[in-house]
Formats: structure tokens, sequence, C-alpha cells
């Protein structure tokens, strides 16, 4: 669909605006909801990358252009009634100005749900953040500064722990030192320039 014809089934507020819910196209994840108004959706189509309409600022500003969390456009989709839009984008860090990984971060109801991807998404964007952000005193940083023997090392030593715990037949000890392993693993990804979305990929691919 062209821009002109997008925009002739967009029905834009008496602002000019339309809400656009913003979600990882790897994960699920609801990330934030912004507004657009036609020009920033037309460098959103053109750019692939996310532009929005901040109504504080009363200007155009792209996501991630000073912070670098990038949000890659895949797929724009607008409801039935033509007055949202849901954009399914690969989210580069954090999504939140907070930190967060999504902006919906804060739990009103019901149990919080670590389920499916988000838990590992969170804690690969705290990662991410760590590298482009250095905090004095952050673990993280330390084995990034240290570089990539040190983060290989760890690797092999929590791998070696895992199986350790499960010869002991403790399951909390494999849950922990599997989370260490996870976390090691994930600054090695992180450190090669790579997320756990190409993991999954390669696991999707094997199907």
């Amino acid at each position: 669909m062209s821009y002109e014809e997008l925009l002739a089934q967009i029905k834009f507020d008496e602002k000019g605006l339309v809400p656009c819910i913003v979600q990882d196209i790897n994960t699920n994840t609801v990330l934030m909801m912004a507004y657009i108004n036609a020009e920033s959706l037309k460098l959103t189509l053109e750019e692939g990358y996310m532009t929005y309409f901040s109504r504080s600022r009363q200007e155009l500003w792209k996501k991630g252009a000073h912070s670098g969390n990038l949000q890659k456009l895949k797929s724009l989709k607008y409801d039935c009634d033509g007055d949202t839009l849901l954009a399914l984008v690969e989210q580069t860090g954090v999504a939140c100005h907070t930190g967060e990984y999504s902006c919906f971060h804060n739990d009103a109801y019901g149990e919080p749900y670590l389920g499916g991807y988000r838990v590992l998404d969170e804690l690969f964007a705290v990662i991410e953040n760590r590298k482009k952000n250095p905090k004095e005193g952050s673990y993280t940083n330390y084995l990034f500064d240290k570089g990539i023997d040190k983060i290989l090392k760890k690797v092999g030593e929590e791998a070696a722990e895992v199986i350790i715990a499960a010869k002991n037949w403790s399951v909390d000890e494999i849950k922990y030192e599997s989370a260490d392993l996870l976390y090691h693993l994930f600054v090695l990804l992180s450190d090669r320039g790579m997320n756990p979305a190409d993991v999954m990929q390669e696991l999707k691919d094997r199907q």
C-alpha cells in the first residue's frame, strides 16, 4: 500500500494525530504507545524506522536518534476504524525512557507475567544499555572492558557449573547456574553484535 493510499484509510484526530501501538515483532511484547501525524508517518515509511510526533515539544522525533534505541519497522497495520495504528518493530535496546524494556512495566492487576520471551528481552535490553551507557561498578561493563577472552572464560565456567548442578540433582542449583549461564551468554551475543532473536530464528529454521 502506498503512502497516499494509507493516508486515505487513516482517521487522524482534530490535531492531525493518530495513536500508534508499538509491538516487538520477535517477542510480541507491547513496547509503547506514541502519536503519529502525516509527516512522521511519511518519514517512517520512507526511512523504515519509527518517527513520531511529540505533543509536549510539538515536533517530530525519531525513536532512538539520540539514545541508539532505534525501532526498525517490519510491519504496519491499522484497526477496523482506521483510528489506531499498530507497528511491529525490531527493537534495539530498550523502548522506555526510564531504562525499562517496555513502557508497560507497571503491574496494575494480576500476577506479573514472566513467561515467553519477556524476561529474556528485558535482561538483554539491560545488557545493551550498559554497553551503550557504561555505569560505574557495573559487572556487565567490567566484562565488556575485559573483552572477549574474559567473557568466553565466564561462559565456559558457568556451563561447567550447570553440569555439576545437574550431576548433584539439585533443582535450585540448576536454576541458579542456568541463569548465570544465560546472562553470560547474552553478554557474549551483545559483544559479537548479535541478539537473542538471532538464536530464536536459528531454532525456528531448524523446525
